[in-house]
């Protein structure tokens, strides 16, 4: 029997790293929804559409590929694009991006659409509280803002990006405040989700307890 994994945190408490090894013990897909507003706010940049037109970005949407290639790498109009959304300029305006109704109307319905055939790890911000509510498995991943810059300064500095210890951990927090205050979908946990901190633990210690909480379901 296969299940929907929903993981919810805030950016960088190793969401993404932590669902690609599930998917991969579990034979699932993950589907990167975090990566789907980066690739938007990608658009914008590429397109000159500022960050809150929702019409316009809307528009971007419907109008290129959006999809992920069996490494669960983001792809646009056939392009692998995974590399060029994951500096922290991008960070900042898929937060902004996301903060639209209608773009993320736009990705929700998207999203809940690949995943009702089940075998789907979906991480992100509103996944158990608003995209997959009915997800059999809810985790909320978090740790502290100085951990979460450390593991962003590891991953700017192994992907050739410009990595400052002092603006990333700035960045972090005002990308907290954001998520966690926006009107639209804000970042919480969900009633029925379990918390596990990840700042003292590795990934594959994480993978563990998700599995361990799994084995109950299926």
């Amino acid at each position: 029997m296969s299940i929907n994994i929903a993981i919810d945190g805030p950016s960088a408490a190793g969401k993404s790293s932590v669902s690609d090894i599930l998917a991969q013990k579990l034979g699932y897909v993950h589907l990167d929804t975090g990566a789907m507003y980066r690739a938007v706010a990608y658009l914008t940049k590429v397109n000159n559409v500022k960050t809150d037109d929702e019409d316009k970005i809307v528009s971007l949407i419907m109008n290129n590929s959006l999809s992920f290639n069996q490494d669960g790498r983001i792809v646009l109009n056939g392009e692998d694009i995974s590399e060029k959304i994951r500096s922290n300029e991008m960070s900042m305006a898929a937060s902004d991006v996301s903060k639209n109704p209608k773009v993320r109307e736009a990705l929700v319905a998207l999203q809940r659409e690949i995943a009702r055939s089940k075998g789907y790890i979906l991480d992100g911000r509103d996944i158990g509280t608003v995209v997959l509510k009915d997800a059999e498995v809810k985790i909320f991943l978090t740790a502290d803002p100085a951990d979460r810059a450390l593991r962003r300064v590891i991953q700017n500095k192994a992907n050739n990006i410009p990595a400052d210890y002092e603006q990333i951990l700035a960045e972090i927090k005002e990308r907290d405040y954001q998520d966690t205050h926006r009107s639209v979908s804000p970042l919480c946990k969900a009633a029925d989700a379990i918390e596990i901190d990840s700042s003292k633990l590795d990934k594959e210690e994480v993978v563990e307890k998700i599995l361990a909480i799994v084995k109950t379901k299926i």
